[in-house]
């Protein structure tokens, strides 16, 4: 009895060891909690939402579609006929005018970027500082020869000389120079064009007339010749492009031109007196008279502008 008695208490014994052990497996639950820790990261997804701000300016990206139904409102048109007359119209017809003839002067090869300043350039290099002096003023002008020609011309008034350049502003280069010495200058004449009576030519405009030996009338041959270059004269009128730009306005301004060569006339006819010559400059408002009667050629030739560097565009239809 005592035998079995004691293993009976061995076995309950074996029993409470192997129990504990066998249930030791369900403590792993314990740290499953802390398993549970990658739901956390749904805590910054808030944070993650913060790229839905852009639509926040968006309101303001739509503010552009408001001026469209205010420039194309039906009701709008409606009211302009009624309340401004026909200046609706001319608010449309003004710009349209303004830009044809912006596009009609940018085909004068001087407009061309960098065109006018190499041009300059190259004629301050041909100046003859001993025969002409030191470099006054520098223009762009159209001169206006005995048959009612225009040729584009550049000018400058020197110390000594009034020089006219024949520049060719597609090949960049001076094709011929004039040198008129300004202690010869001696009368300076300003107003509009007129022509003889029957004559069937006509110009609008004013000009100026260069005088540099008022003793001498050109010849008869002179005068019906068109490529006669003994005048005692030279006309300029004013070039085409001068109401581009503010520069060119003041580069082409017959008005201030006509007061520095008068001054530098003056100045050198006190500085080299000519003998038997009266010393002076006479600046006088009167028409400028063409001795021309029929101009077929210049009427051609003004009217295409042949006589300036320009781009002719193709020829046909």
């Amino acid at each position: 009895m005592a035998d079995a008695e004691e293993d009976a208490a061995a076995r309950e014994d074996e029993q409470q060891q192997v129990s504990p052990s066998a249930e030791a497996p369900p403590d792993p639950p314990d740290p499953q909690p802390t398993a549970e820790a990658p739901p956390d990261p749904p805590d910054p997804q808030p944070t993650a939402e913060a790229p839905p701000d852009p639509p926040d300016p968006q309101p303001t990206a739509e503010a552009p579609p408001d001026p469209q139904p205010a420039a194309g409102r039906p009701e709008d048109a409606e009211r302009r006929p009624e309340e401004g007359g026909e200046a609706g119209s001319l608010r449309v017809d003004v710009p349209v005018e303004m830009n044809v003839g912006h596009f009609k002067t940018r085909k004068f090869f001087v407009l061309r970027p960098g065109t006018l300043n190499q041009a300059i350039k190259d004629i301050q290099a041909l100046v003859n500082e001993e025969v002409d002096g030191g470099v006054r003023s520098i223009w762009l002008m159209a001169e206006v020869d005995h048959w009612n020609n225009e040729k584009e011309r550049l000018v400058m008034i020197t110390d000594n000389t009034l020089l006219v350049f024949k520049y060719d502003f597609i090949m960049l280069r001076c094709d011929q120079i004039q040198r008129i010495q300004l202690n010869y200058v001696d009368r300076i004449s300003y107003g509009g064009f007129t022509f003889p009576k029957p004559s069937l030519l006509q110009r609008d405009g004013e000009g100026l007339r260069v005088f540099w030996d008022r003793m001498r009338e050109p010849s008869f041959t002179s005068r019906w010749n068109p490529f006669a270059t003994d005048f005692p004269f030279i006309t300029f009128t004013h070039h085409p492009v001068r109401h581009v730009s503010d520069s060119l306005t003041a580069l082409c301004d017959i008005h201030n031109f006509r007061e520095q060569l008068r001054d530098a006339a003056q100045k050198d006819h006190a500085l080299r007196p000519v003998p038997g010559k009266a010393n002076g400059v006479l600046v006088l408002n009167q028409p400028i008279h063409i001795d021309a009667y029929v101009g077929v050629m210049s009427f051609l030739g003004n009217q295409n502008k042949l006589g300036y560097s320009m781009a002719r565009g193709s020829i046909g239809f």
